[in-house]
C-alpha cells in the first residue's frame, strides 16, 4: 500500500493547470521518482495506471501521474492539444518534480503515453530508464480510433466518437500526429528501455513492440504481458507489470538507490496492501516481496502464503548450510535443491514424536544433490542439513514477545 497519495497541480506547457497525483512509498524516503503518462483520452485515474503506480510505490519508487491538458481533472481545451503538446506537458511535469522533489529517474507510458515518453526522453537528462506499456511505435496509430476523421479534415474540426465518448478534434491534431516520428528518438535517447506488451492486445498490435525494440539500442528488454488486454483491466496483470518494472528499473537507479536510507538489518516489516483481503507487503532491508492466501482461501494469490514463506526460509537455510559445508570440505557439489511440504498429521501417526494426542505440524524435506559425490559425502551432507540454524530454531523453544506500537 502506498504510504500517501498527494493531490497536486502545476502549469502545463500552455499555462493550463494540470491535475496530478503523487504516490509515495510507505514509511520511507523514495529511492527515485517516476513520471507516468496515460493513454490517449484516458486519465491519471485509469485503474492500470493506479495499480502500476502502487506496485512501484511498494518498491520505494514515488510516482507522479497527471492528466494531460483538457483531460480528467486538468484545465485547458482538449481540442487545442496534440501529440506535441502532450510531450511538452510531460516536460513540464518533469520540471515540476525537479523543482519540488527530485527529477524523474524513470519514465513510464501506457499506450500513446508510452509514445510520448519516448519522444520526451532525450529532453530529460536525469532519466535513466524508460518503459512503455502497450505503446504504438507510430503515434499516428491512434488515428484509427477516431471515427468520422473525414469530417475533421473536411470541416477543420468536428465532434467525433473515441471509445464511446465525444471529443472535439481539429485538423491540426491530425496533421501534428501524422508528422510525429519516433525512430531517431528511440535510437538516440541514451537510456535503458523496457518494452512491455501483450500478444493479445487488440488495440495496439504487438508488432509495435517489435518496432520499438528493434529501433532501440542496448540496454533494452522486452516483457510479454500475456494474457493481459490493452488496458491491463485485470488487477493482477497491472500489478505484475508494476512489479516487473520496479525490479527492472532498480538496476539502473544507481546513485538514486544509494541515497536511500540504509535498511535496518535483521528487521522484517509486514504491512497490508489493501489490494485484497489478505495481501501483504513484506520488506526485509532492501528486498520487497508479497504474501497472500490462495483464491480458495479467500485471497488473490498475489504472493507466497505464510506457510510457503516458512518453508522457503527453512529450504533456503538448508541449501545454504549444505553449500557452506561442501565448499569447506572441498566436496564436488554442483548444486543443491530442497523440496519441502507442510502438513498437519495426527500425533499418533508420528512414531518419533513425543506428543501423542491431537495433531502436529509435519515438514517433509527432500534434498537433491548434484555432482560426483561419494555415498559418504552424500550421507555427510544429509547429516549437516539438520544443522541449519532455521531448522534448529524450529526445534527449540522460541520466545515471541508482542506489543502494540505507539
Amino acid at each position: 500500500m502506498p504510504g500517501q497519495t498527494l493531490s497536486l497541480s502545476f502549469p502545463g506547457a500552455s499555462g493550463a493547470k494540470l491535475a496530478a497525483r503523487l504516490d509515495l512509498p510507505p514509511a520511507s524516503v523514495p529511492i527515485a521518482y517516476a513520471l507516468f503518462a496515460h493513454c490517449f483520452t484516458c486519465s491519471k485515474e485509469t485503474k492500470a495506471i493506479a495499480y502500476v503506480s502502487a506496485a512501484l510505490a511498494e518498491r520505494g519508487i514515488a510516482v507522479l501521474r497527471f492528466d494531460f491538458t483538457g483531460l480528467g481533472g486538468s484545465d485547458g481545451d482538449f481540442a487545442s492539444t496534440n501529440f506535441s503538446s502532450n510531450v511538452e506537458d510531460l516536460v513540464s511535469a518533469a520540471d515540476y518534480l525537479r523543482r519540488h522533489y527530485r527529477a524523474p529517474a524513470i519514465l513510464v507510458g501506457h499506450s500513446l503515453g508510452g509514445s510520448a515518453v519516448l519522444a520526451a526522453a532525450r529532453r530529460l537528462p536525469e532519466a535513466v530508464a524508460v518503459a512503455t506499456i502497450g505503446s504504438p511505435f507510430d503515434p499516428a496509430h491512434v488515428l484509427h480510433l477516431i471515427k468520422d476523421r473525414a469530417a475533421v479534415e473536411r470541416e477543420g474540426e468536428a465532434e467525433v466518437d473515441i471509445g464511446g465518448r465525444p471529443f472535439l478534434i481539429r485538423r491540426q491534431f491530425l496533421e501534428d500526429i501524422s508528422g510525429s516520428k519516433l525512430g531517431d528518438n528511440v535510437a538516440n535517447m541514451g537510456k535503458a528501455l523496457l518494452v512491455m506488451h501483450s500478444p493479445r492486445d487488440t488495440v495496439v498490435g504487438i508488432d509495435n513492440a517489435t518496432r520499438i525494440f528493434s529501433a532501440a539500442r542496448h540496454p533494452r528488454s522486452f516483457i510479454s504481458l500475456d494474457p493481459a488486454d490493452h488496458m491491463l483491466s485485470r488487477r493482477e496483470d497491472a500489478l505484475y507489470a508494476g512489479n516487473i518494472l520496479a525490479s527492472w528499473a532498480a538496476r539502473y537507479l544507481g546513485a538514486a538507490a544509494d541515497a536511500a536510507p540504509a535498511p535496518v538489518h535483521g528487521t522484517v516489516v509486514v504491512q497490508e496492501t489493501r489490494d485484497g483481503k489478505f495481501s501483504q507487503r513484506v520488506v526485509a532491508g532492501q528486498h520487497v516481496i508479497r504474501a497472500d492466501e490462495p483464491v480458495s482461501a479467500g485471497g488473490m494469490d498475489t504472493g507466497l502464503s505464510p506457510y510457503d514463506l516458512l518453508l522457503a526460509g527453512l529450504g533456503a537455510c538448508t541449501s545454504m548450510t549444505i553449500r557452506m559445508y561442501a565448499d569447506l570440505k572441498g566436496f564436488p557439489l554442483e548444486r543443491a535443491a530442497v523440496e519441502l511440504r507442510h502438513d498437519k498429521i495426527h500425533a499418533a501417526d508420528c512414531t518419533e514424536c513425543e506428543t501423542r494426542e491431537g495433531k502436529i505440524d509435519r515438514i517433509e524435506r527432500l534434498i537433491r544433490l548434484e555432482g560426483p559425490l561419494s555415498e559418504e559425502q552424500r550421507a555427510k551432507l544429509l547429516e549437516i542439513s539438520n544443522k541449519c540454524p532455521v531448522h534448529r530454531t524450529l526445534h527449540s523453544e522460541v520466545s515471541i514477545p508482542t506489543r502494540l506500537a505507539d
